[in-house]
């Protein structure tokens, strides 16, 4: 089989096109790739959507934790202490036997028990929690001279936070929450070790690479492979957070634009 026919078979079978069954022996490098690559679409899939949903819930909450109301603070301050507080794969491995738990009582979590929907809501509230606390971090760094140039031009409620806030807002939180978009990507390789399932072995791209290592008992080829398609994947994270960043920065000094300066957590 050439690797054009491996491409053919397997590009797309982590989506359930292509052939059904996975090599069982004499594994190549190509099949390797292929598979790999296909089950970073799952990664993708799972990285983007959180990143678009949390991205909106994170300001939402950032606003609540600054809100002068005690109880919408104090709602927003819980909801974040608890998302950051506890591990993603424990949040993972709770959320599935809940979901587990209710579908019986309520159709509508069958739904939910299913990696593709269940998995991304936990996605999406981990990562609106991080990115709430870095849109508040960086709303209590808004300059009071802006609000109050603001107010002196007339701009109240709605217009002043969309015109005047918020931008300020995202100019000081983005060069960290490129630092969460990028470690969000690289925890959507939890997923299908956790508690949800992979069904019919369609995996994302951890899956596919642990599948070869067991089988090979050599995992300096696939874990290797896997790490040059998610360096591939920063770097486009990068560039377009980086274009965003610049247009943030657009009314600014070149020589005062902010920086995109990756710093990696190491504990989460």
């Amino acid at each position: 089989m050439s690797c054009w026919d491996t491409i053919a078979d397997y590009g797309l079978r982590s989506l359930g096109y292509g052939e059904r069954l996975l090599p069982r022996s004499d594994f190549t490098l190509c099949q390797q790739v292929v598979l790999i690559g296909s089950g970073m679409l799952w990664n993708i899939y799972f990285g983007t959507l959180a990143l678009i949903a949390g991205f909106v819930m994170a300001t939402a909450v950032a606003m609540g934790k600054a809100a002068r109301n005690p109880v919408i603070a104090k709602i927003s301050a819980w909801f974040i202490f608890i998302f950051r507080g506890s591990p993603l794969f424990i949040q993972f491995f709770f959320a599935y036997f809940l979901f587990l738990s209710l579908k019986n009582a309520v159709p509508f979590f069958t739904v939910l028990t299913s990696a593709w929907a269940g998995a991304l809501v936990v996605l999406f509230l981990n990562t609106a929690a991080y990115s709430g606390e870095i849109f508040y971090g960086a709303l209590q760094s808004v300059p009071k001279g802006e609000a109050e140039a603001a107010d002196a031009y007339g701009f109240g409620g709605w217009k002043k936070f969309r015109k005047i806030t918020w931008p300020t807002m995202l100019r000081l939180a983005w060069p960290a929450y490129t630092n969460e978009a990028i470690f969000l990507f690289h925890a959507t390789t939890l997923v299908f070790f956790s508690g949800f399932p992979a069904q019919s072995q369609r995996g994302d791209a951890l899956y596919y690479a642990n599948y070869f290592a067991d089988k090979t008992f050599n995992p300096f080829v696939p874990y290797p492979v896997l790490a040059g398609y998610f360096i591939l994947l920063t770097l486009v994270i990068i560039g377009l957070f980086g274009l965003i960043n610049r247009r943030l920065n657009r009314h600014l000094p070149q020589e005062r634009r902010s920086r995109m300066q990756m710093r990696m957590p190491v504990l989460r």
